[in-house]
């Protein structure tokens, strides 16, 4: 199935709820790209045994299509890809409310539980803690509509190149705003403790796993 080998597939098909496929994304460790930008494929993450937020988010999304769950992706925009990068995770969905699967190397930015009856309340679930470690700026402005990963066929799941094309899709797709009109200058940025909290990676680029 996918074009995936029977191997591939008893690892995928293990992960049969949002919980274990959170699990097996937070024991991966952290694709620090330490030979350049990567954009890696499911089954390139299950080989190379690393991954960052998209990368995770694309292994989630089929783990989520095999039980035959829709394999959505959410875009959250920050106020510049020059200050602060982009986050990136695969949508779930429960008795009618939304969750979040998520591959972050910070203390936040995680899952999400099945509670947010709107993309939009889930996105602002991670407003809070979005902000640089170094001043304490609130980066997030805008969140994506939910992207459903069959436009782009099933070649991705297997490919060997990067799948720049996806995380370029995800990024033209129509976003939507999460401050109000005027609001922005009122904005406090988080304090000095939340700032100590944050700034502990999980997986540190010293480590030969990354």
């Amino acid at each position: 199935m996918f074009g995936l080998s029977k191997e591939e597939l008893a690892v995928l098909k293990k992960l049969s709820t949002p919980q274990k496929i959170q699990d097996y994304l937070d024991a991966l460790p952290q694709n620090h790209e330490k030979n350049g930008e990567t954009y890696l494929s499911p089954r390139r993450v299950l080989r190379e045994q690393k991954a960052h937020c998209i990368e995770g988010a694309l292994l989630a999304a089929v783990a989520l299509w095999l039980q035959g769950e829709r394999p959505l992706l959410l875009d959250l925009k920050t106020v510049n890809i020059e200050i602060d990068s982009d986050h990136v995770v695969a949508l779930y969905k429960k008795n009618g409310y939304w969750g979040a699967i998520s591959k972050t190397n910070h203390a936040v930015l995680r899952y999400r539980d099945p509670i947010y009856k709107t993309v939009r309340e889930l996105a602002l679930s991670y407003f809070h803690e979005y902000f640089l470690v170094t001043n304490g700026e609130k980066t997030l402005r805008g969140y994506s509509r939910p992207v459903s990963l069959k436009r782009f066929g099933t070649d991705w799941i297997t490919a060997e190149e990067n799948l720049s094309h996806i995380a370029e899709a995800l990024d033209t797709v129509i976003h939507f705003p999460l401050i109000p009109t005027g609001n922005e200058h009122h904005i406090r940025p988080a304090s000095p403790v939340e700032r100590k909290a944050c700034s502990i990676p999980e997986w540190s680029k010293d480590n030969l796993r990354t």
